[in-house]
């Protein structure tokens, strides 16, 4: 079931017996539709499901194109949205938002600035692209952080070359700068805010992640200095299947082990 805002688009695998609900905000340049599996192991292990495409993803609208201003502000904004418009399906459980990498982003803005409109958070493969991070690839990190920055802004849209799929300026320079400085873009006023969050936050890291590797997870939430923070890994042996930064989402098993373990009471 496809719901519509103005310029969003969310799937709903509603389960009326259910007392909690998903929300799960996808990864860069990743259609909601890609985490229908994900959402089935959900639903078996009890949960409602929500996935929101992230605008100009999917079918939301509108594309990202050169007179797009869309950014990382938009991205927290558009959180928000969505909760709102799944009022009804709220109404009197608790909700859970669930972020993949970019979406993940998107989760922690939101909350940092509504730390009361939810009632915990779940990271999955999720972490500032910060290049001091990656150990030995770090160079390499920097130099791609920077070329997209710079392409980005030549042709005032990312084209998706090989990363990301087509992107507004404005999420690309934002997302190059936490790539840079390890943090939160200042004109978003959500980096001095990220210790205030006490919600439970579980984070889930996952073997050969080639995009946000353990590492970037543990410097991203470490941020979140006052949350409730569970700190999980899932590798290939635990999943019994190959694993990276987008696999994951066949492991539903796996996951939904912690989540049950986790869930707040």
């Amino acid at each position: 079931m496809d719901r519509g805002t103005d310029r969003l688009t969310v799937r709903l695998y509603d389960l009326v017996s259910s007392r909690t609900l998903a929300v799960i905000f996808p990864a860069m340049g990743v259609p909601a539709s890609y985490y229908e599996r994900f959402a089935v192991s959900l639903n078996e292990a009890g949960m409602a499901v929500a996935i929101a495409d992230l605008r100009g993803t999917g079918n939301s609208t509108p594309k990202p194109s050169t007179r797009s201003r869309y950014g990382y502000d938009d991205l927290a904004a558009d959180v928000g949205a969505v909760l709102e418009t799944l009022a009804p399906q709220r109404e009197g459980r608790r909700t859970i938002l669930m972020g993949h990498s970019l979406g993940g982003q998107a989760c922690i803005m939101h909350v940092a600035r509504h730390p009361e409109s939810v009632d915990g958070l779940v990271l999955i493969a999720v972490g500032l692209p910060y290049w001091r991070t990656y150990g030995r690839q770090r160079l390499g990190v920097y130099g791609v952080v920077q070329g997209i920055s710079t392409v980005s802004s030549a042709l005032r849209v990312w084209p998706g070359w090989g990363f990301g799929g087509r992107q507004a300026r404005g999420v690309m320079q934002d997302w190059a700068y936490t790539g840079r400085h390890g943090l939160f873009p200042p004109h978003l006023r959500v980096e001095e805010r990220l210790a205030d969050i006490t919600l439970p936050v579980l984070a889930i890291s996952v073997d050969d992640d080639q995009y946000t590797p353990a590492p970037t997870m543990d410097f991203t939430v470490g941020k979140l200095t006052s949350a409730k923070v569970t700190r999980a890994h899932v590798s290939t042996a635990d999943a019994g299947i190959p694993l990276d930064h987008f696999k994951w989402v066949k492991a539903g098993r796996a996951i939904t082990a912690l989540l049950r373990d986790w869930m707040p009471r």
